[in-house]
């Protein structure tokens, strides 16, 4: 999900089209069938500044973005340049909307949480905050499994303050492998998002994600450029449990 700035270099790719050829996908770049609509009837994008200035009228009307996640915030002072055009104009089209939030290693995680707060409007019938953790676009520090549950218990104890909803996790299969697994009980209660476009991804029911993030390098109508693709799990029931508050534990 992170794009860090610098020049994309374009060569000679051959697309084909897709999803009532609205979608393009760069075929060298996908190793598996993209997810179908009967099998996945729920997909969406996460979208950034690097996207530009998106026609959200158009990426509403594709039968394949139902939702979009934005970049709100990163660390403890970034905001997002068009965060707060594309939350309004994304919100006007009709689109379920999310926000999220980059995880820096190098900056306490209340401070972060409160960069989020002071940023992300709080509305009803929002995702849930979406915490992008990845090694990719962070800082030097490279933490300890203890040293991160630590600092993500606090950014989600800043934050539980406004938000009763349990949050989405955005990590890499690699990520994954070498903080949450085995290690659940140390980390706030969450969602997963889990990035995988090399290969795709299988479960019974919802158990292990709820969101996967299928390619990078989606086209699409209504935005020039690549742009990252996404599904919710078919189990969900729609997004109601995404929806749903955190229940207290006795």
């Amino acid at each position: 999900m992170k794009r860090t700035t610098g020049v994309w270099l374009v060569g000679s790719v051959v697309l084909a089209a897709a999803i009532a050829g609205s979608l393009l996908y760069d075929r060298a770049m996908v190793r598996f069938t993209p997810p179908s609509l009967e099998d996945f009837p729920i997909q969406g994008i996460d979208v950034s500044h690097h996207q530009g200035e998106i026609d959200w009228r158009k990426v509403a009307a594709l039968p394949n973005v139902r939702f979009a996640i934005m970049k709100a915030t990163e660390g403890g002072d970034f905001r997002d340049r068009r965060f707060a055009e594309n939350w309004r104009q994304a919100k006007d089209a009709g689109l379920v909307r999310g926000a999220y939030h980059f995880f820096t290693f190098c900056r306490p995680g209340r401070d972060q949480a409160r960069n989020v707060i002071a940023t992300v409007p709080r509305e009803e019938g929002t995702l849930p905050i979406a915490v992008d953790i990845e090694f990719h676009g962070n800082c030097d520090k490279v933490p300890t499994v203890d040293e991160l549950a630590g600092e993500l218990n606090a950014f989600l104890t800043e934050f539980s303050g406004v938000s009763p909803q349990k949050p989405i996790f955005y990590v890499t299969q690699e990520f994954y492998d070498q903080y949450l697994k085995g290690n659940e009980t140390l980390f706030p209660e969450h969602y997963l998002w889990l990035r995988s476009i090399s290969r795709p991804l299988e479960q019974e029911g919802c158990k292990e994600w709820s969101i996967w993030q299928f390619a990078d390098n989606g086209m699409l109508d209504g935005i020039e450029g690549p742009v990252d693709l996404n599904v919710l799990c078919p189990s969900e029931n729609g997004f109601s449990r995404l929806f749903a508050p955190v229940v207290a534990k006795n």
